[in-house]
């Protein structure tokens, strides 16, 4: 493997939703990242870690702080994977017009070109399968189809399940930087976490920006 010269700042991307399908969650594209940069003289200046709901979110804060600690350091931006850059145009044409240098550990000789391709391929294609569904279940509710549970209590039940596997996805994905927060000494009180998780600009489990320290408790319980 070519060494690696310089200075660079590790972007990370989870989601609560795939996380778990895509084996490849906040430990593993650590570990990517490391293995792509073993040898040579560099540093790893800074890391962010965007910790989301789905692919088609258009606010990264992380992202764009990650973007600008490049810029700062004078220092090359780089992912794991691909996927954790392409997949919004609005993100790459930052990438292309604040002219950050980036590396894609699975894909090392893609350009800026490529992932804007990319990026325009992956949201023309969100917006066909948006489209196909809102038009497959308008024709179900045409032909008079009960789109909703026939059942309110399997429903209900239903849908608990669904939140309770959703807050543990959550929990599996922000656990690590809790415990990366307890383990380098920069939080270890519980208010310390939250304010720490807030000024990463992480988000709550239900989407809000103020953390508590009641919340961080309840994720650190979670799975344990």
């Amino acid at each position: 493997m070519a060494q690696h010269n310089g200075k660079f700042v590790a972007y990370y991307r989870v989601s609560t939703l795939r996380q778990g399908q895509s084996g490849l969650g906040l430990d593993a594209q650590r570990k990517t990242v490391a293995e792509y940069l073993n040898g040579g003289n560099w540093s790893l200046v800074e890391e962010f870690v965007e910790v989301e709901s789905g692919s088609g979110k258009k606010h990264r804060p992380q992202l764009e702080a990650a973007i600008a600690a490049c810029k700062k350091h004078k220092a090359t931006l780089i992912v794991a994977k691909l996927d954790r850059l392409y997949r919004n145009v609005h993100f790459v044409t930052k990438l292309m017009e604040d002219r950050i240098d980036f590396i894609c550990c699975d894909m090392p000789e893609a350009n800026k070109l490529t992932i804007h391709i990319l990026a325009a391929v992956a949201e023309h294609e969100r917006e066909v399968i948006s489209e196909r569904t809102k038009a497959a279940l308008a024709a179900l509710k045409a032909r008079g189809a009960e789109l909703g549970s026939p059942t309110p209590e399997i429903g209900s039940k239903a849908g608990n399940k669904v939140k309770v596997q959703k807050a543990d996805k959550y929990a599996s994905n922000v656990k690590p930087i809790i415990s990366s927060l307890i383990e380098s000494g920069a939080a270890t009180t519980l208010r310390e976490i939250a304010r720490a998780l807030q000024n990463r600009g992480i988000k709550t489990p239900r989407g809000g920006e103020v953390w508590h320290p009641s919340q961080v408790s309840n994720i650190m319980k979670r799975g344990t």
